[in-house]
């Protein structure tokens, strides 16, 4: 896996002081994206995830990572990330974990394929569904377009019923 980058401290990826990691390669496409350079899934520097998890353990001010991209659930990139997602939690077992997707939760679980379904129940926060260019809102908080919705994944998992996450 290539990444496209990574941000030792961001507030405007999910709530609270959080570690990003942008995956490279993305199947969707949207017009608009912004990160329109990660699409290629050749973008970008090798995946060093020990380097990561270094600069993750070294850092106190963070309570979160966020994952973002690219892809990060497309099936190229879900293994690498879904081992990603576990190594943090064993070196910061407190962390909350947001991951934006072009995917709809729905598309994701109508995959029915183990991978996919350990990384969902790893993540907190889901941020689904492509960015839509003439949905696009700059006033919307952590999102792009107003057809994505942000999603409180464990009690949605848990019960089968969207629950949207509490900004």
């Amino acid at each position: 896996m290539k990444i496209a980058g990574f941000y030792d401290e961001s507030i405007s990826n999910g709530l609270g002081w959080r570690a990003v990691l942008f995956v490279s390669g993305c199947p969707h496409h949207c017009p608009g994206c912004h990160n329109q350079e990660a699409q290629d899934f050749n973008y970008g520097s090798e995946f060093n995830k020990q380097e990561i998890l270094d600069r993750i353990k070294e850092n106190s001010i963070l309570k979160g990572i966020t994952i973002s991209g690219g892809e990060p659930l497309c099936k190229e990139n879900i293994p690498e990330v879904l081992d990603f997602i576990k190594d943090v939690k064993k070196i910061r077992p407190e962390f909350n974990v947001w991951c934006y997707s072009g995917y709809t939760l729905e598309q994701l679980l109508g995959r029915n394929d183990e991978v996919t379904n350990k990384c969902l129940d790893e993540i907190d926060v889901l941020v689904d569904g492509q960015f839509v260019q003439s949905k696009k809102d700059p006033t919307l908080k952590f999102k792009g377009s107003s057809n994505q919705r942000i999603i409180d994944l464990k009690p949605t998992l848990k019960t089968h019923k969207f629950i949207e996450y509490k900004l």
